[in-house]
């Protein structure tokens, strides 16, 4: 071979090599995930935001949004990938159980059977879900997508990844990132609202402490809690079947080694996957589009509302309570499903006004209820829109 050929060999070679790298694949979107995922790592870390979602999801789009050639079996969307294959439990919603099973093994819900109409103001946050659903198909949303994007209004990942999965798999991306980013902001956008909504004497109102609950009490509950929402709602039975199991094997005494296992490295395992899987959904190339833009901008509207609605609930029904039984609205927050970050929400808001106020063990209970209120919720929509 001549010096010439040589030379025009490797030059060939080196555009073919320089064709599968990154550099010769990016877009402007490209670049645009990448600063937002470098946005996610910041301020799990700086802000301590949400870490232990921020970072794998904030990883997860980096990971997505390497350009590359396609038909490499690289991308997750590309059949046959590794990618694909982790995100195979996000698409068949196989991860949000597992998640709900840890859940229900670390949650107390004393605060809930003690104090039952706590239930209510769970319930009544489940209205930034139907809100966000009616607006969804007011802006020309089909109703199986606006049902899938609605969920964001409960502050539920794998709530929303759950019902995505089954109504709008091709958004499950965008509502699974509204979704986390909003419930990692619950300490920025809820205070104003809780402050805006209420008086000064309403923040300063004391509750009673709650009473004692028996264990027996708490093993009843998971079993009644199970049979009671899901004969009214069977579609939602994925979900809570896991979270009152997990809450049985937690309270039942005899299962420590399970409930362990459930809250502990199950659940850190099925949260690394979720998280890097759903970052790396978010892929420059399928899904920077108006759709995305619209269930940020919806899942915004949906969790202020829930917030809204969880306040205002509380203040109506203490239209009905004497004194003494009244109820600090500033629980009323804590009835999305973000747990335990919007209880701890209603408590720093009542200590600013009052340090020795806690509020954190009355807040738990409508924030365990939302748990409950956003599964039943996304059972609701399934059953008439799947």
């Amino acid at each position: 071979m001549g010096t010439e050929n040589f030379f025009s060999f490797l030059i060939n070679h080196l555009e073919q090599f320089f064709q599968y790298t990154g550099f010769a694949n990016l877009t402007l979107g490209h670049i645009i995930m990448i600063s937002i995922g470098l946005i996610f790592i910041i301020l799990a870390i700086v802000k301590e935001y949400e870490p232990l979602l921020l970072i794998p999801i904030g990883f997860g789009i980096l990971i997505g949004n390497i350009p590359f050639f396609p038909n490499m079996q690289i991308g997750i969307y590309e059949q046959g990938s590794v990618m694909s294959y982790l995100y195979f439990g996000v698409i068949k919603g196989v991860y949000p159980p597992l998640i709900f099973l840890g859940i229900g093994a670390m949650t107390d819900f004393s605060a809930l059977i003690s104090n039952p109409k706590l239930l209510l103001i769970g319930a009544a946050a489940q209205v930034g879900i139907f809100g966000a659903y009616a607006g969804a198909l007011a802006l020309g949303f089909p109703a199986n997508e606006a049902g899938a994007l609605a969920i964001i209004g409960g502050a539920d990942g794998p709530t929303a990844i759950f019902l995505s999965s089954r109504l709008a798999p091709d958004l499950i991306g965008a509502i699974a990132i509204s979704a986390y980013s909003y419930m990692a902001l619950v300490p920025l956008i809820q205070p104003p609202i809780m402050r805006l909504l209420t008086t000064k004497k309403e923040r300063l109102i004391r509750m009673k402490p709650p009473r004692a609950v028996s264990k027996t009490e708490k093993m009843v509950f998971p079993i009644l809690g199970l049979l009671f929402t899901c004969f009214i709602v069977p579609a939602g039975l994925p979900l809570l079947g896991m979270l009152f199991f997990g809450n049985l094997l937690k309270e039942s005494g005899v299962t420590k080694r399970l409930a362990d296992t459930a809250k502990g490295p199950l659940i850190d395992t099925v949260t690394i996957l979720i998280g890097v899987t759903v970052g790396a959904s978010t892929q420059a190339t399928t899904f920077l589009t108006n759709k995305s833009v619209g269930i940020f901008v919806l899942g915004a509207v949906s969790f202020v509302v829930a917030t809204f609605g969880g306040v205002m609930f509380v203040k109506f029904i203490n239209l009905f309570l004497k004194e003494g039984n009244k109820i600090n609205p500033l629980i009323g927050n804590s009835g999305i499903s973000a747990v335990p970050d919007s209880a701890r929400v209603s408590q720093m808001v009542g200590l600013e006004y009052d340090k020795t106020n806690h509020l954190l063990m009355h807040a738990m209970g409508p924030n365990v209820a939302g748990v409950i209120g956003s599964a039943v919720a996304a059972g609701i929509l399934l059953s008439f829109l799947y």
